[in-house]
């Protein structure tokens, strides 16, 4: 009897075990039917979800809204119609909704004098586009290459053609505005003498030089702590129609780089360059 009561306490533990381990089978995944709906509600909702996206994107994909019109809202100056017509015709994709207006707009600002542009849809087929053209104010020499390009209004460094009589600025990269805005200063300071600034080089070494419609070089040199580049030009110009007078001949470079005078080279002591002699006999 002691030995069967031992048994029987030994398989109580074992007994307890098998139900703890029915009752945790029990409340599995799929004996929990509310869990097992909200699971097939969120399937379908991830599934229509899905499914809805593909038919809008079928839908607008399909070829039922068209683009037919481009609007220019800014009538264009140097930009032609047949440059608008290629850009149109290249970069403008997709129909009313899948039409990508950045890469639009980025063909577009790609055009020789396009400063900016602006594409916008307009219901139901159409694409407007504003345009913001450079304004070109003088010529640029790459100091590199020594091509020739254009700077605009704001001081910008262009790619463009163009036959127009403006002046020429030539420094390093990067300074075109700086040059533009001493263009301007120089060109007011420079009236009293009847010419026009034509020219304007500032050199590495930010040394300056100006060329007037009258051929004379103005060679203004560097910045000085006691002699400013504006006070030398002031003082130039102040005694210009003296030294003209007194002198009686035809300057051909002024040299502003010292601090308390210029000197002066006659056009008949400067040195002819024997190509263009050469060239010129014949």
């Amino acid at each position: 009897m002691a030995e069967a009561r031992v048994r029987s306490a030994a398989a109580a533990p074992a007994r307890a075990a098998g139900r703890q381990s029915r009752a945790q089978e029990g409340r599995g995944l799929w004996n929990r039917p509310a869990l097992l709906d909200l699971l097939s509600d969120l399937l379908m909702l991830f599934a229509a979800i899905g499914l809805g996206w593909a038919l809008v994107t079928w839908f607008l994909s399909r070829p039922l809204f068209p683009l037919r019109e481009l609007i220019v809202l800014t009538p264009p100056g140097q930009v032609t119609e047949a440059q608008l017509q290629y850009v149109a015709r290249t970069a403008i994709r997709g129909n009313f909704f899948t039409i990508d207006l950045d890469s639009a707009r980025s063909a577009f600002e790609k055009l020789p004098w396009v400063r900016r542009a602006e594409v916008r849809r307009r219901w139901p087929d159409g694409v407007e586009l504003r345009l913001e053209e450079h304004q070109a104010v003088a010529y640029w020499t790459v100091a590199e290459s020594g091509d020739t390009r254009l700077v605009n209004r704001q001081g910008e460094v262009f790619t463009a053609s163009s036959d127009a009589r403006m002046p020429s600025l030539a420094g390093p990269q990067g300074s075109a505005g700086l040059l533009l805005a001493n263009y301007e200063r120089y060109s007011k300071m420079l009236r009293p003498m009847g010419a026009n600034l034509v020219s304007l080089v500032l050199s590495a070494r930010e040394a300056w030089q100006l060329k007037l419609d009258n051929g004379v070089l103005i060679v203004l040199g560097r910045e000085q702590e006691r002699a400013p580049l504006d006070a030398r030009l002031a003082r130039f110009v102040a005694a210009w129609p003296s030294v003209q007078a007194s002198i009686g001949l035809q300057v051909a470079v002024a040299d502003l780089r010292y601090p308390g005078g210029f000197a002066l080279t006659p056009i008949d002591a400067v040195p002819v360059d024997r190509n263009q002699a050469t060239k010129g006999k014949k």
